[in-house]
């Protein structure tokens, strides 16, 4: 489902029954990415957000175990595309993560993907694609809502 915010940003919906599910509506996001996109992904602990993740990087041929960056912070993997996956729940302010070169990655060839953004939001870029992940009514149910400064096909 698809409503326009504004002239600038897209909002959709989408409803996965299973990680299955997910996996299928990441490759197919994947699909329309490119170098230089970045992916914030919202929600709490256990609501898909490294699944999405792991199905994401599968797309792009990374063929190495895609893990969650909790303790480590960042995580890179090489595919037909680089994938730099963030995890910021541990930062204490914003400017931790600057130590670690965002900069630097937002410049690189590659797509970008940060699990718990929030703490980061003013260092973000304008064409960040935001994908807030909230349980459903049953055990594997998600709902998942987008916002994107461009129009997808999903």
């Amino acid at each position: 489902m698809l409503s326009q915010i504004n002239n600038r940003m897209y909002k959709y919906s989408y409803k996965s029954d299973s990680p299955e599910s997910s996996g299928i509506f990441a490759k197919k996001l994947a699909s329309q990415l490119s170098s230089g996109d970045v992916l914030a992904l919202k929600g709490n602990l256990a609501a898909g957000k490294t699944t999405f993740t792991q199905a994401l990087s599968h797309f792009f041929m990374v063929e190495e175990d895609v893990t969650s960056p909790t303790f480590t912070l960042i995580n890179e993997y090489n595919g037909s595309l680089a994938i730099y996956h963030f995890d910021c729940y541990r930062l204490k302010n914003p400017e931790e993560i600057l130590y670690m070169g965002f900069e630097d990655y937002l410049a690189k060839d590659g797509i970008i993907i940060i699990e718990w953004p929030e703490i980061i939001e003013s260092l973000l870029p304008k064409n960040t694609i935001s994908i807030e992940f909230t349980y459903g009514d049953s055990e594997n149910e998600r709902l998942l809502q987008i916002h994107s400064p461009r129009e997808l096909i999903l």
